[in-house]
Formats: C-alpha cells, sequence, structure tokens
C-alpha cells in the first residue's frame, strides 16, 4: 500500500465512520477500485486509523464527556447488547464480514429503509423524552444490527434513537457518544491481538509513519464529516443518504458482476 492509497483509504475511514452509508462498504469500494491487496498489514491499518476517527468525536464533544456518572452508565448501559452478542458470537459476525455481497445487498436495503425513515419517526426537538437506561438500552439493542456488514452502526443507532422519540440531533449525537466505547472496544481487541503476535507487532513497527499519517488524515476528515453531518441531518434528513446507498450498493455488485476482485478489508 503506497502513500496515495494510504491517505485515500483514511478519507474514506474518516469520511463514512458516522455517516449512515457503512464505512466497510466504502472501503469495499476504494481498495477493490485502487487494486489495493487484503493483506496483513492493510487489515491491521482500518482497525488502528479507527482511533483516529474516534479521537474527532472526543475533541469535538469535549465538554459532553465531562457530566455526571448517569451519562456514562447509560452510554455503558447501551453499549453492553454489542459487546455481548460480539463476544459469544464472533465467528459468525466475521463470517459474515467476509462476504462482499452481503455487504452490497445490506447496502441496498437500508439505502430503501432510509427512503422512508423521515416519515416513520419524525419528532420534534422540544418535545424529546428524557433519556432513560430503558431508551438507552433499546439504542443499543438497535447498534447490534450494525453487526451485519453493509447496515452501518450510525444509521442504527440514529434510527433507534429516533424510534425512541428522540430527535434527529439528539439521536446523532448520542450515536457519536456511544462509538466511543463501542469502537475503542472492538478495534482495542483486535489492536491487541495485533501487538501480542511476533510477525504483526514487526509489520506495525515497521510500517509507523504510515499508520500516524493515516490517523491524522482519519480524525481531520471525521471531524468535518461529523459538523456537516449534524446539519444537513437536522435540515434535510436521511433520504439523500438513502438514495446514495442503493447506488454505492448496486455499484459494488456491478464491479462484481464484472469481474474486480473486492475483498472485505
Amino acid at each position: 500500500m503506497d502513500w496515495f492509497q494510504t491517505i485515500v483509504i483514511a478519507i474514506v475511514e474518516g469520511l463514512t465512520e458516522f455517516l449512515p452509508v457503512s464505512s466497510t462498504g466504502h472501503m469495499i469500494l476504494a481498495q477493490g477500485i485502487m487494486g489495493v491487496e487484503s493483506d496483513d498489514f492493510v487489515k491491521a491499518f482500518t482497525v488502528i486509523i479507527q482511533f483516529g476517527a474516534i479521537w474527532s468525536v472526543l475533541v469535538l464533544y469535549w465538554k459532553r464527556f465531562w457530566q455526571t456518572w448517569d451519562f456514562y452508565r447509560k452510554l455503558l448501559i447501551a453499549f453492553i447488547p454489542a459487546a455481548v452478542i460480539g463476544f459469544f458470537a464472533s465467528d459468525f459476525i466475521d463470517s459474515l464480514l467476509e462476504n462482499v455481497w452481503v455487504v452490497s445487498i445490506m447496502l441496498i436495503i437500508g439505502g430503501f429503509f432510509m427512503l422512508f425513515v423521515d416519515k416513520w419517526f419524525t419528532y420534534p426537538e422540544k418535545d424529546e423524552p428524557e433519556m432513560t437506561d430503558s431508551t438507552a438500552f433499546k439504542i443499543g439493542l438497535a447498534q447490534c444490527v450494525a453487526m451485519i456488514p453493509g447496515v452501518s452502526r450510525s444509521m442504527a443507532t440514529i434510527v433507534g434513537g429516533m424510534a425512541q422519540k428522540f430527535g434527529k440531533k439528539t439521536a446523532a449525537e448520542f450515536s457519536f457518544f456511544l462509538a466511543v466505547p463501542t469502537m475503542v472496544a472492538a478495534s482495542g481487541y483486535k489492536f491487541l491481538k495485533l501487538l501480542l503476535n511476533d510477525d504483526s507487532r514487526q509489520l506495525l513497527i515497521d510500517n509507523i509513519y504510515i499508520l500516524i499519517v493515516g490517523n491524522i488524515v482519519a480524525f481531520v476528515v471525521a471531524m468535518a464529516a461529523i459538523k456537516f453531518f449534524i446539519g444537513f441531518l437536522t435540515k434535510y434528513g436521511f433520504k439523500a443518504f438513502g438514495y446514495y446507498r442503493i447506488s454505492a450498493g448496486l455499484l459494488i455488485l456491478v464491479l462484481l458482476y464484472c469481474g474486480f476482485h473486492l475483498e472485505v478489508i
């Protein structure tokens, strides 16, 4: 993987991690179009640069993270369903992650769903209910749907929040907050496995500058993406993202049909 490919993949990660468009699907597209082979380092790279994206949430919302225990308790409660299911069903989830057809089909299905979600779940911010332990847990259950590649963690949690009668902005921000423990746990676990393996640990050391640049790019782009998304979602809703997801899913299907070698990173 050269420097151009490094920057492009980091930009894709930063742009798509917090948008409801599936970062997995876009990683596949970027990797396939540029002809990047999914070797051990590429897999490690795409895991590690998620930490750059996570920091964008902490920097943008740092004041919101200095809150009472009640805030952290709700995040923990919302995180528990994904942690439990991820632990017990990791092999099955990994098998789905290896199937590009699943990614493309879920992109399309999720796209059609998003064309109508604004009509189904639209509640004014002023009439929002209080975030309780029960609603936090239900949003956490919605996040589990995103274990199916192509669904989008952001989409699942935002729609889960809207289904609990929260406005789009509040639901999106809670999705960003929930991403921190969820992504730290998932990425941290994979990163730890890499460090405990002598071969992969040396691979990380040999490519340390690429990893640093990738994280910086993902961090900067994710900050811009979050700022854009909140304003766009509040004003225009999900429909544009729905059309985009359908187009991306169809493009992957066309590439597969034409013989492109696409792998899940």
